[in-house]
């Protein structure tokens, strides 16, 4: 039997899934600071795989999963979704989205 080692956050059932087909699992609860951290390093990780997805269906579950780390960051932090959007509201009225596509290639200081 082959011990495959994966020390990441994962969704709720996976392990009870996992279970289902007859793997044996190994997993904790993690305290709040060490859930704290790995929350971000999956919103890392599910954004580069956004990076990767090739298809519209990958890069449709791979926003999904994004949202969802996103939405456990919020909940986690004590934030709505609610207040997230108006925030993220504030700022696009302020600084503008992102669908003119600019991209700032540098700017010089006249002073």
């Amino acid at each position: 039997m082959a011990t495959m080692h994966f020390d990441k956050l994962v969704r709720d059932r996976i392990p009870e899934i996992l279970q289902k087909n007859g793997v044996v699992v190994e997993a904790r609860v993690l305290t709040t600071e060490e859930y704290a951290k790995a929350l971000r390093t999956k919103l890392i990780e599910e954004a580069s795989e956004l990076d990767r997805a090739l298809t519209t269906k990958d890069m449709q579950e791979e926003i999904a999963d994004v949202l969802e780390v996103v939405e456990a960051i919020a909940a986690f932090s004590g934030f709505s979704m609610d207040d997230i959007r108006a925030v993220q509201k504030a700022k696009r009225e302020e600084r503008g989205g992102f669908s003119k596509r600019i991209f700032l290639v540098a700017t010089h200081d006249t002073k």
